[in-house]
């Protein structure tokens, strides 16, 4: 069984999906689109020659790259997690000092937790502090 040009240009675009899928660089999933969109023109006829084929593909990864890039990339960022959401506006326990630019420890939900004063004033244990905000597995909280 020998492959046509269409359908070797339609197995080059899946190729590149389950690379782009095997990878984060958000770069394979654009020569996936030229290949699979090449596949398509010349299945419909529209590209008879591999060279026009190949300056198809290579134009439309490259317009495909540029145009989408960009918003492909603002949807992959990561976002904080909404988890972390919960613990705003709950109280803690300071169990060692926070210092002005610094870290101390909280308690809270029954574990010790690195905390950092939102205001950058010092905060003594035995305070009560609320969470305002997380900051990774840092606590950012104000005296309450």
């Amino acid at each position: 069984m020998e492959l046509t040009l269409p359908q070797i240009w339609l197995i080059v675009g899946l190729v590149m999906l389950v690379a782009e899928l095997a990878s984060v660089l958000l770069v394979f999933v654009f020569f996936a689109i030229g290949a699979l969109l090449t596949s398509l023109l010349a299945a419909l006829g529209l590209l008879p020659s591999f060279e026009s084929q190949i300056l198809a593909f290579s134009a439309i990864s490259l317009v495909s790259l540029i145009a989408l890039r960009k918003h492909a990339r603002s949807l992959m960022e990561k976002k904080e997690a909404p988890g972390y959401r919960e613990f705003v506006g709950e109280t803690a326990l300071v169990i060692k000092d926070i210092p002005n630019n610094g870290e101390g420890k909280i308690y809270y939900r029954g574990a010790e937790w690195k905390a950092v004063s939102v205001h950058h004033t010092p905060i003594i244990a035995g305070s009560k502090v609320v969470i305002t905000r997380t900051d990774g597995i840092v606590l950012i909280v104000e005296e309450s």
